[in-house]
């Protein structure tokens, strides 16, 4: 790596500091209806090896399970980086994972039951993009970097890269950061709609988990019918995406006839986005 000409990317870290022990590299805790997913290898800044994937796949599975988790909450430990991508340090222990159905970053090629965020702070580069960019939603705080610096040294995108980031900001932009390599900070990852939002400093996590507590107070079987509709819609024929959208209406429409009650009553008025 060329530093010089790269200086957005994190500097490699001395050997002794890749020995360090890390049992708690992934955690899985609860804050009110938000399971906080938080990767903690900030000796690695925070970069994944086969061990820490194995985790975030197992976390996954937690989050998928806990009936009264509703949204997950996908951070990085220190605020220095979310996350630096696949530990380059250690491939050989991603090898297995390669073709594997989950993904070689934990869980990149699985779709949850459930809306996520992603609460980034500092750096979030190459595999940690990926993840992400699985996420629903993603909060950054401001002098965050984003990129896909593996281009440097032709590590290819397998984490979902090449399909999520043109469904979210458009085939050309993502294109731009595909095959030139170039990091962005947050105000254009907002600027383009990578971002969904922009914090202050060290604000990220509080942020995310006040918008997962708005989340988790919307009536659930509608919201998580309207956020499958939209994810399997997308790449249908509009026909196809409408016929969806149909199939999915009746199955909630109990639920959506007593909030139309309860709003009709004078319950709820807060305006546009309230509780969010």
């Amino acid at each position: 790596m060329d530093r010089a000409r790269s200086p957005q990317v994190p500097p490699e870290d001395s050997p002794s500091e890749a020995d360090v022990s890390e049992p708690d590299a992934v955690r899985y805790e609860r804050e009110g209806a938000a399971a906080v997913v938080t990767i903690d290898r900030q000796h690695r800044r925070n970069a994944v090896d086969g061990e820490t994937a194995a985790k975030l796949h197992e976390a996954y599975l937690r989050f998928e399970a806990d009936e009264n988790a509703r949204v997950m909450v996908l951070t990085g430990a220190g605020g220095v980086s979310f996350c630096a991508g696949a530990d380059l340090k250690a491939t050989e222990t991603m090898a297995n994972r390669l073709t594997s159905a989950e993904g070689p970053m934990g869980f990149t090629r699985l779709t949850p039951c459930k809306p996520t965020i992603a609460a980034i702070s500092g750096f979030c580069l190459a595999g940690g993009l990926e993840l992400a960019l699985w996420c629903d939603l993603r909060i950054a705080t401001d002098g965050s970097t984003l990129g896909y610096p593996e281009r440097r040294w032709g590590v290819p995108l397998i984490d979902g890269g090449t399909q999520r980031l043109p469904r979210i900001v458009g085939l050309g932009r993502a294109l731009d950061l595909i095959l030139t390599g170039r990091m962005i900070d947050a105000r254009e990852a907002l600027e383009m709609g990578l971002l969904t939002e922009v914090v202050p400093a060290g604000a990220h996590l509080e942020r995310a988990l006040a918008l997962a507590e708005g989340l988790a107070r919307f009536p659930q079987r509608t919201m998580l019918a309207d956020r499958r509709a939209a994810i399997d819609g997308l790449g249908m024929p509009l026909a196809d995406g409408l016929a969806l959208e149909a199939r999915a209406g009746p199955e909630v429409f109990a639920e959506g006839a007593q909030g139309a009650a309860r709003f009709a009553a004078g319950e709820g008025r807060g305006g546009a986005g309230a509780g969010v």
